[in-house]
């Protein structure tokens, strides 16, 4: 049975002309306000008028292709490449069975689903049907686990002792609505989750640890309706931090893979501005992207769902 493995991610743009599409995308169908293009536009702009995920995961599935010696591609779930369009590509060569790895630890399924979806419709258009396995939340791997950890203790190593006793580690990730946490959505149990195993991978290199929920979208939805975010913010995060004395704060984005918006500016400029204008210091680990420990880390989850096996749907990592 011919098989090859799907990586997918969020998406991004490459011209920025493209934003409004992306954004009803985003916002499923609906379209942004103008003030909300205008405003993601000027946070492209800022960090060179492109965000580099793209590149950065076409660079990590060409490694993972080289590492397990199977043929490799990558979709997007909001913006090309789609799912339905690579499955057409990878059926008309033959392959017969997908491995699908999500670039989304914390919401493997979420994307998992878009491919299976896509592969339902090629099938009910006439297409030869295609078998699809799916690696489930992987947020806890051991391997993930480290590599984070590995970044983390290069940033601390960095941070005179004196300095570090007055540090505190805050671990993120991307904030969700909360009516999808509430609606039984396990995102916010295993971002949690990940980041106390971070947490304690890195040890007592640092005093305190917290968790933030970065990024948090507009107050309002389509029609108007207000949206509560999950938190607490990176924001009150680091004004706790500089509240109790703390004079250095570490920013560890552990719920995202690769650089892009959320990261190189959310992170790198709008909360860096904000620490240093409360007199506090910002560290951030650099990112894993398309680094050697995640090639490893992916290739462990999904060689074991390269062989065919009956009915495999979604692999959580044990």
């Amino acid at each position: 049975m011919k098989t090859a493995i799907l990586t997918i991610a969020h998406g991004t743009v490459e011209q920025l002309d493209d934003l409004p599409p992306f954004l009803a995308n985003i916002r499923r169908g609906h379209a942004a306000p103008p003030e909300l293009v205008a405003e993601v536009r000027r946070r492209y702009e800022v960090i060179g008028g492109r965000s580099p995920l793209l590149d950065i995961c076409r660079d990590l599935t060409k490694k993972l292709e080289a590492e397990l010696g199977v043929p490799a591609r990558m979709a997007m779930r909001l913006w090309p490449p789609y799912p339905r369009d690579v499955l057409a590509e990878l059926v008309n060569e033959g392959v017969e069975r997908v491995v699908v790895m999500p670039l989304a630890q914390h919401s493997a399924k979420i994307y998992g689903d878009s491919v299976v979806e896509a592969a339902q419709a090629l099938a009910a258009g006439g297409a030869r049907a295609v078998d699809v396995a799916c690696v489930g939340n992987w947020g806890q791997s051991p391997l993930l686990t480290s590599a984070y950890a590995a970044e983390i203790a290069t940033v601390l190593a960095g941070v005179d002792e004196a300095l570090r006793a007055r540090t505190t580690l805050i671990l993120t990730a991307h904030s969700l609505p909360v009516s999808v946490v509430r609606a039984g959505d396990p995102y916010e149990a295993e971002v949690r989750a990940s980041a106390e195993a971070v947490a304690r991978a890195v040890g007592g290199a640092v005093p305190r640890h917290v968790v933030a929920f970065q990024s948090q979208g507009m107050g309002t939805g389509p029609g108007g309706r207000p949206i509560e975010w999950l938190g607490p913010t990176l924001e009150a995060a680091i004004q706790e931090a500089a509240a109790r004395g703390d004079r250095c704060v570490v920013v560890a984005p552990i719920g995202f893979l690769a650089d892009h918006v959320e990261i190189l500016y959310d992170i790198d400029v709008e909360a860096r501005a904000m620490a240093e204008k409360i007199g506090i210091e910002l560290r951030r680990p650099a990112s894993l992207n398309a680094s050697r420990g995640l090639v490893l880390c992916l290739a462990s989850l999904v060689r074991p769902l390269l062989a065919p096996a009956e009915g495999v749907g979604y692999a959580r990592p044990s």
